[in-house]
């Protein structure tokens, strides 16, 4: 089904806004429930608190994303038209909307590469990996980090490969650097050389 492009727009904001510290299967559950309900601007405000609440559950931190969603839909409605903001900066002053979310945005909903997209994963492999020059400690000074030296070109590719990785090989612990393409050249996989038992393999596949 095609949205108009304000509401596709408006969609993709709400579905990053979920995905915080959520598994995708979750945030794409609750996007289809909200599709079905109605995910438009006009709608989610006629929306009680305790519906969305239903619709979105079980997302991370799903009360406060409620709030988030609300205030933010409300925002839109009265200062953008009915529409998402068009740059960094706009979308950052929104209710749940940081700098990763922000670049997301603004790559998937207006098809513009204005920065990297930072979450916990790109985070860490980037440090593990040593692709910043020195260890940072938060996802913003890894991003100005890795727009230092990454070419523009791979800006818009480097969040969605990183993501995955981190979720399936480069745990946060107990990364499986056993079964890891880039243990040879990964300071962490070189000196990780420990296999576990394939009982545990197996655990943890299930």
């Amino acid at each position: 089904m095609a949205f108009p492009r304000k509401v596709y727009r408006y969609q993709v904001l709400v579905s990053l806004m979920l995905s915080s510290q959520t598994k995708d299967q979750i945030t794409s559950a609750a996007m289809k429930k909200l599709r079905e309900h109605g995910c438009n601007i006009d709608n989610i405000l006629q929306t009680s608190d305790q519906v969305l609440g239903e619709l979105i559950y079980p997302v991370g931190f799903w009360k406060r994303k409620v709030e988030f969603i609300k205030k933010t839909t409300k925002i839109l409605q009265d200062e953008y038209n009915g529409d998402i903001p068009d740059s960094v900066e706009k979308l950052c002053k929104l209710p749940g909307v940081g700098p990763k979310m922000a670049y997301l945005v603004m790559k998937c909903a207006w098809n513009e590469i204005t920065g990297i997209g930072v979450d916990t994963h790109v985070h860490r492999i980037s440090n593990r990996l040593k692709w910043v020059k020195k260890p940072t400690k938060q996802p913003e000074d890894t991003r100005k980090a890795l727009q230092d030296w990454l070419p523009r070109e791979y800006w818009s590719d480097i969040n969605h490969l990183l993501v995955g990785f981190g979720q399936q090989t480069c745990l946060p612990v107990g990364p499986r650097c056993y079964e890891c393409l880039n243990k040879s050249i990964c300071p962490v996989g070189k000196t990780n050389n420990k296999i576990p038992s394939p009982r545990k393999i197996k655990k943890e596949e299930t």
